[in-house]
């Protein structure tokens, strides 16, 4: 059987990066993206980098990982424009082009008459939703489970799984700036295991769904907070 090749979006840095690199370690062939490639601010994009891959891979992807993400303030302060401006641009990054791919790999799989994989990035805040200036990255990863459960229950038949990964603070420049805010090191009280999550962690937990999982356990959402968020 051929090493599956796999589509890592948000690959160059962070958690992303963690994934592309434990997904190699294993012996896949990993298709990675940055928004430099393809900024998915841009309808577009999605598209572009979905036939890319393909391209790249002579016409097969075995799993996509929706990991690319966009995490930026939005205070009530702002005015009208700015504030529609960035949960627009949060909603298109975080939620609408991983719907988009999604629905292309769907497509694809379908067509080739065979399975595939699809694990999502999203987040505690999905579940808990984040702080004031943070609707938007709530609301979006909320979304994204919503999204992940939908394709779970209606594909499963086709023998297309899906997967979702809600992490909660984890140790990545994203979060860095976040966290100073939120008062930093006392931030920490709020985690019972005492450190928030690094970006291996999550790539192996990544790599278990896309490679190892059982089928079984497609719709399934695995926390890795800390204990923060217990459901």
């Amino acid at each position: 059987m051929s090493a599956p090749i796999v589509l890592v979006t948000g690959s160059t840095r962070g958690i992303g990066k963690a994934i592309a690199d434990a997904l190699a370690a294993r012996g896949c062939t990993v298709i990675g993206h940055g928004s430099r490639e393809a900024n998915f601010a841009e309808p577009s994009a999605p598209q572009v980098l979905w036939d890319f891959a393909l391209e790249q891979t002579g016409g097969q992807i075995d799993v996509l990982i929706n990991n690319a993400g966009l995490f930026a303030a939005n205070p009530l302060r702002a005015s009208d424009i700015a504030w529609l401006d960035a949960w627009e641009d949060t909603l298109r990054i975080n939620l609408t082009a991983a719907a988009q791919l999604s629905r292309f790999a769907v497509r694809h799989w379908q067509q080739r008459g065979c399975g595939g994989r699809i694990v999502h990035i999203a987040s505690r805040a999905g579940f808990r939703g984040d702080s004031p200036d943070h609707w938007h990255y709530a609301a979006a990863k909320g979304g994204m489970i919503a999204l992940h459960k939908t394709i779970a229950r209606a594909y499963a038949g086709d023998g297309i799984l899906s997967f979702a990964i809600a992490p909660g603070f984890t140790d990545t420049a994203m979060a860095d700036d976040y966290l100073a805010t939120r008062g930093g090191p006392a931030l920490l009280t709020d985690i019972p295991l005492g450190r928030v999550a690094t970006p291996d962690e999550i790539a192996a937990i990544a790599t278990f769904c896309a490679l190892d999982a059982p089928p079984s356990m497609t719709g399934t959402t695995i926390d890795a907070n800390g204990a923060s968020y217990v459901r």
